[in-house]
């Protein structure tokens, strides 16, 4: 359990590095400018094709464009340091653009829903059909690199909940590029112009889906949900090797996460005889011990004297 905490912990790069903070800004950088020419090129072929399928994807990548840019001030803004006003710094921004993001794709969906149901009563009228399918898959091919070979490898390294949203964004058009080409294929094999509105609705709800979790995951982070049950199993692994040694027992443990950063705090129950420094030590010691554990946390422990208490009950 160790072994594999310390190997996790090597993986992830430690986020008050300026390192770090300059591998996020480089990609949020990159999907800002990607989504910027795939919506021009889904524009200008959506409107010579006359496919309400492609003009929904221009819009969706309006949003990822939108995403991209509240990644990149996200991800900025939480590398600012603590100051008077945020004494636990402000890496929660990148939760709170995680939330922003989500809506952005929800509200994209809704105009995507309502542009192909007035489609389909006023009836579809597609040209240039291997123009619209060759747009769809160049932007698949895209945004399927960008999103799993820059965001996602970036996200995982620094924890960045706005890379992983921004990634997940791009992975969704991802998935709706690929339908729209499939969609439109149909139309050119059964020459029914109403699979390109009904791909369009198709392509929205899934975008609705991916909106919703990112909004649960993100307000999981802002209302201070607790640490997942693997990382709480890391900490506790932690302390219970100095059970006999330099602690008794520990108890009321908390933990939270706010951005890449996350807050972990715990009583420990150690020998009353011992001098105060003796105590602060033990304190600092079991401290860094949850940070070498796991990456990026701040620990606060406090020391109690052994009496009757009530125990994790591990």
């Amino acid at each position: 359990m160790r072994g594999q905490a310390r190997d996790q912990a090597d993986a992830i790069l430690p986020a008050d590095d300026p390192g770090t903070h300059r591998r996020k800004t480089r990609a949020a950088a990159l999907s800002i400018a990607s989504n910027a020419v795939l919506i021009a090129f889904k524009l200008v072929v959506g409107l010579l094709s006359g496919s309400i399928a492609i003009i929904s994807e221009a819009l969706h990548s309006g949003s990822d464009l939108a995403a991209a840019l509240i990644a990149f001030w996200s991800v900025r803004q939480a590398a600012r340091p603590p100051d008077e006003r945020h004494h636990y710094g402000h890496e929660k921004v990148e939760n709170l653009s995680g939330v922003i993001e989500a809506l952005l794709i929800i509200a994209a969906a809704g105009v995507i829903i309502y542009e192909g149901v007035m489609k389909i009563i006023d009836g579809p009228a597609i040209d240039r059909i291997w123009l619209g399918v060759g747009v769809m898959v160049v932007s698949g091919i895209v945004n399927l690199f960008v999103s799993r070979r820059v965001l996602y490898p970036v996200a995982r390294r620094t924890e960045s909940a706005a890379l992983e949203a921004d990634a997940a964004h791009l992975m969704t058009d991802v998935y709706t590029s690929f339908g729209v080409a499939g969609g439109l294929l149909l139309v050119r094999v059964t020459g029914w112009e109403y699979f390109d509105p009904l791909i369009a609705i198709a392509v929205a709800t899934l975008i609705i889906h991916t909106g919703y979790r990112l909004v649960t995951e993100s307000t999981r982070v802002l209302l201070d949900e607790t640490l997942p049950a693997d990382e709480l199993e890391l900490i506790r692994a932690c302390v219970r090797e100095h059970r006999g040694d330099l602690i008794t027992d520990y108890h009321k443990l908390r933990a939270r996460r706010a951005g890449s950063r996350r807050h972990v705090d715990l009583h420990v129950v150690v020998d009353p005889s011992l001098t105060v420094a003796e105590a602060h030590d033990i304190a600092e010691h079991i401290e860094e011990d949850i940070r070498t554990c796991l990456r990026n946390t701040d620990v606060l422990v406090h020391i109690e004297p052994q009496a009757p208490h009530r125990s994790e009950g591990d």
